[in-house]
C-alpha cells in the first residue's frame, strides 16, 4: 500500500527550522556600557540617560542593537573591574568602557586607575570581546603632575589594545550650565545628547565591523 502526504506537510519541519535559524542569526547585537553616573543617567528622567539615548540613536541609523543599562553611579575603575565578570555573563557583543571620573574626583593614584583599566581591556581582549574606550580628563586643580599622569592613561591604553577611542566623554558638555544638572558635573538630557553625538560614530564603526546594519 502506498501513502501520499501533502507536500506542505513534508516541508513544514524544514520551514520551521529555517525560520528558527534565521531568527537566531538576526538577533540584535548587544552593547554593554561599563560605566559610571555619566552613563547611568544620574538624576535624569527615564529614557534620557546615555544608554537609552545611544540605543535610540544607533537604531535611527538602522543598526539592530540593544544597549544594556549596565552603568553604575559612583563606579570606580576598581569597581568596574570587580563587576566585569558579572556584566559579561550577559554575553555582550561590544563593551564600551567609560570609567575613571570617580577615580579622578577621589584623587586616586593614576597608576591604580591605569592598572584597573588595563586589566579590563586585557580581559575583553582575551575573551575576544571588542571594546570601545571612552576617555576622561582630570580637573586642572589637581595639579600638573596628576593631570599629565591621568590624562595619559586613555590614549596609551587605546593604542596598546588597538581599540576604538573617544578621547573625552564630556567633550562639549563639561562646565556648560546649559548642558549639566544643578551640580554642574553631570549632564542633563541635552548634555547626554551631545555626548551621544560624539560617541555614536565610534560605536557605530565598531558595530559595523561586527556586521551590524548589513
Amino acid at each position: 500500500m502506498r501513502f501520499f502526504f501533502p507536500l506542505a506537510l513534508l516541508l513544514a519541519p524544514l520551514l520551521v527550522l529555517g525560520l528558527t535559524t534565521g531568527a537566531a542569526g538576526a538577533r540584535p547585537l548587544k552593547v554593554a556600557v561599563l560605566g559610571d553616573s555619566l552613563s547611568a543617567g544620574y538624576n535624569l528622567p527615564p529614557g534620557q540617560g546615555l544608554t537609552r539615548q545611544l540605543e535610540a540613536a544607533l537604531r535611527r541609523d538602522g543598526l539592530d542593537v540593544t544597549v544594556g543599562d549596565t552603568a553604575v553611579s559612583g563606579q570606580t575603575s576598581a569597581g568596574g573591574l570587580a563587576g566585569l565578570d558579572w556584566m559579561l555573563g550577559d554575553k555582550p557583543d561590544l563593551v564600551v568602557v567609560e570609567l575613571g571620573a570617580n577615580d579622578m574626583l577621589r584623587g586616586i593614584d593614576p597608576k591604580s586607575t591605569r592598572a584597573n583599566l588595563d586589566k579590563i581591556l586585557a580581559t575583553l581582549r582575551d575573551r575576544h570581546i571588542p571594546a570601545v574606550l571612552a576617555g576622561m580628563k582630570a580637573q586642572p586643580n589637581l595639579g600638573a603632575d596628576y593631570v599629565a599622569a591621568f590624562d595619559g592613561i586613555y590614549p596609551d591604553l587605546a593604542k596598546r589594545y588597538a581599540v576604538p577611542f573617544y578621547p573625552f566623554i564630556l567633550d562639549g558638555v563639561a562646565l556648560d550650565p546649559k548642558l549639566t544638572i544643578a551640580d554642574r558635573m553631570h549632564p542633563n538630557g541635552d548634555g547626554v545628547a551631545v555626548m551621544v553625538r560624539g560617541l555614536k560614530p565610534v560605536v557605530a564603526k565598531a558595530l559595523a565591523a561586527l556586521g551590524a546594519g548589513k
